[in-house]
């Protein structure tokens, strides 16, 4: 029988309180999983999930759906009562559902001759690192890197917003020396997605072994990296003059799979 805990001075609560933090998961080497979609999609890309906590009264009709595939992933179970959950939750509607997992060992995307990847130049809103890995995910991508340190991927609210596809697309952390020998050494055309590009993204060839460069909203990819082989903008028509980076992943990616799409496909 899980145990169960109501205390809100209980010191796995503290601990899982401390663990929202970057730098205590690191220490730790672990990482939070939040929500019945992401824990069962971790374990099914083979993440290790150390402990699971559970409020009974809160489990929404899925996470009571995934609850036994989830519950057979972890070492541990621990029943938390309504406001203990509360307390160590970072979602408003929370499913009941929070596991400790292991950090997973970053990969490096499968450098095929059709590979798709996306780099991000210093993003660090994990809202938008984990909508971009969502779309990676969507679209069949190789991979995704991530220079330097922005966003931590693994962080809880990445996870969140990429709904567990982070543990579905490969994904390295990278600085940026690493990154470029990296691409250079598997032959990747990089194609810069900047609005100061000539180029509209429709218009340009993104088949093969290709690596899309995003930067920030605000300072866009620095000049190193905009020198690529192949720019790209996405033409404005109205006021605005930029779009969100994540909806600009999501453009420029299914462009990419709809060029590389089988015929009659």
């Amino acid at each position: 029988m899980a145990e169960v805990v109501t205390s809100l001075q209980n010191p796995q609560l503290k601990r899982l309180v401390r663990l929202r933090t970057r730098r205590e998961r690191e220490a730790e080497g672990v990482i939070l999983i939040e929500g019945a979609r992401e824990l069962a999609r971790a374990g099914r890309a083979g993440v290790e999930v150390l402990e699971l906590y559970l409020c009974p009264e809160l489990l929404s009709p899925e996470a009571v759906a995934l609850l036994p595939e989830v519950e057979g992933q972890a070492r541990r179970v621990t029943e938390l009562a309504r406001a203990a959950f509360e307390k160590v939750s970072g979602r408003e509607n929370p499913d009941g559902l929070l596991g400790v997992a292991g950090t997973p060992t970053p990969r490096l995307p499968d450098p095929g001759d059709d590979a798709l990847i996306v780099v991000l130049h210093g993003l660090e809103k994990p809202g938008n690192v984990g909508a971009i890995l969502r779309t990676a995910d969507a679209v069949g991508a190789s991979g995704v890197l991530v220079l330097g340190r922005g966003a931590d991927p693994y962080g809880p609210n990445v996870v969140r917003a990429s709904q567990g596809s982070v543990f579905s697309v490969p994904t390295a952390v990278l600085d940026e020396d690493e990154a470029l020998a990296w691409l250079a050494d598997h032959g990747f055309t990089t194609v810069a997605c900047t609005p100061d590009a000539d180029a509209e993204y429709w218009d340009t060839p993104l088949t093969g072994r290709v690596a899309l460069l995003l930067g920030t909203e605000h300072a866009g990819l620095p000049p190193e990296w905009r020198r690529s082989e192949r720019a790209v903008r996405i033409p404005m028509h109205g006021a605005a003059d930029s779009l969100n980076v994540a909806t600009a992943a999501a453009l420029v990616l299914y462009e990419a799979r709809r060029q590389r799409r089988q015929p009659g496909g």
